[in-house]
């Protein structure tokens, strides 16, 4: 079932009144996991680069591409099917494909993982994605601010744990098939799913696609669009921020349909250090609402999912 569009509260980073944004951000996480930011801090200019760059790597051929093929540390390219974010769906995998970078090891060169295209064919590839890194953590860290104070505590909680000790951060480029074919017909560009980590932060070319279900236990299942909003951003939580709260925000599921038209986005993930232990907070426990999940480490974690998301 699919319902109209979704009304989420849109965030102005700029405001001075970080309690109204906060409790704003609070409302959203309870009831949707999902909002908009606006004043976010990334440039117009360098959200353009990215999209331009994005497109100019997806329309190479099949083979040009594969020879940036995902690696052992996921980073690179990730053909359509080769990803199945809904293992009870009876299709191959999803129809999208998409191409992993992450942080570059504060510098070192060394302990880069990435697959970087040639710079003769993408001169500026390179610089481009790692100032779009650069920048959107410094978006997200100010987002993970407004939601430390919305769970009553410091606003710099999750820097004084240790979560942006070397956290693991990720761009995600993706693209989805304008047309399909007649054997996909009733595939998902990207098939239901939560987010694993601590925070996403997505950004769109405006083509519509993305739905969220806020109550995944209903039968059947309605899905609500997540409309595009020009100067925004879309904010959803993952997994590990649903453990940290005990399930006092929600870590939604979420889609993307085909619509008929080829669709581009770039999703940000934040997860915190691989060494942080990730264990309910005192203020979303008591006696009457116990911790529903033992502690684990912030990467046993991740590694467990993207493993059972892979063939």
């Amino acid at each position: 079932m699919a319902a109209g569009n979704l009304h989420l509260p849109v965030v102005d980073l700029a405001s001075t009144n970080l309690r109204a944004s906060a409790e704003s951000i609070r409302k959203a996480c309870v009831e949707s996991g999902f909002f908009y930011v606006s004043n976010h801090g990334i440039d117009d200019g360098l959200l353009e680069r990215v999209f331009a760059e994005s497109k100019k790597f997806f329309e190479l051929p099949l083979e040009e591409k594969m020879a940036l093929q995902r690696n052992s540390g996921h980073r690179g390219y990730t053909p359509p099917y080769a990803e199945k974010l809904d293992a009870s769906s009876k299709f191959e995998g999803d129809l999208k494909e998409s191409f992993y970078i992450g942080a570059t090891g504060n510098g070192n060169l060394q302990n880069d993982a990435n697959q970087w295209p040639s710079e003769e064919q993408f001169p500026a590839w390179k610089d481009t994605m790692k100032l779009y890194l650069a920048t959107a953590l410094v978006t997200c860290k100010r987002i993970l601010s407004l939601i430390s104070l919305s769970l009553d505590l410091d606003a710099e909680f999750f820097q004084n744990i240790g979560a942006f000790n070397c956290p693991s951060d990720v761009l995600r480029l993706l693209h989805y098939p304008g047309e399909v074919n007649e054997c996909d017909n009733g595939n998902y560009g990207a098939s239901a799913h939560s987010d694993y980590g601590m925070l996403t932060l997505l950004a769109t070319d405006g083509t519509p696609g993305l739905q969220i279900c806020r109550e995944k236990d209903r039968h059947p299942q309605l899905w609500e669009d997540v409309p595009h909003i020009d100067g925004a951003l879309i904010v959803n939580i993952g997994d590990l921020l649903e453990r940290w709260t005990n399930c006092v925000f929600r870590s939604t599921l979420h889609r993307v349909v085909a619509v008929g038209k080829e669709r581009y986005s770039a999703a940000f993930f934040l997860d915190p250090n691989p060494d942080l232990v990730v264990q309910c907070l005192e203020s979303c426990c008591c006696e009457a609402y116990p911790p529903r999940f033992a502690p684990i480490r912030s990467g046993d974690y991740l590694k467990e999912r993207l493993s059972a998301t892979y063939k």
